[in-house]
C-alpha cells in the first residue's frame, strides 16, 4: 500500500482546471463582481464577466490588472466592477491600459 502512495505522489498532483462557471464575488465595499476563474494549477487567473483581467490585493479588492515594466500582470489602482457600473472614465482607462481576456464557457 505505501509503494502505491509513494507511486501517485512521484507523478505529482493531476492539472485540474478552474471552476469554468460564473463567481460572484463581494468587495470589501459590499459591491457585488461577476468573475471567471480559467487555468490550472500551475497557471491561473481571475478576470471579470466581459474578460478583463483582475487582481486581488492583500485586502481583498478586486482590481484590475496592469502590465508593469517586465510585462507581469499586477494590480492596478483601479478597483474593478461589471461593465453597466464602470464609468467612462474607467471604460477608457481599460482600453489604454487593462488586459482583455477571452472570455469562454
Amino acid at each position: 500500500m505505501a509503494l502505491m502512495a509513494m507511486g501517485a505522489y512521484a507523478n505529482g498532483p493531476a492539472k485540474v482546471p478552474a471552476y469554468r462557471g460564473l463567481i460572484e464575488r463581494v468587495q470589501p465595499n459590499g459591491d457585488t463582481l461577476r468573475t471567471y476563474l480559467r487555468g490550472d494549477e500551475n497557471s491561473h487567473f481571475t478576470m471579470t464577466e466581459d474578460g478583463w483581467q483582475i487582481v486581488e490585493t492583500k485586502r481583498g479588492w478586486l482590481k484590475y490588472a496592469k502590465l508593469n515594466r517586465k510585462g507581469e500582470a499586477v494590480s492596478s489602482c483601479r478597483k474593478a466592477h461589471n461593465a453597466e457600473d464602470r464609468s467612462k472614465c474607467e471604460v477608457k482607462w481599460l482600453n489604454k491600459k487593462g488586459i482583455k481576456k477571452t472570455v469562454t464557457q
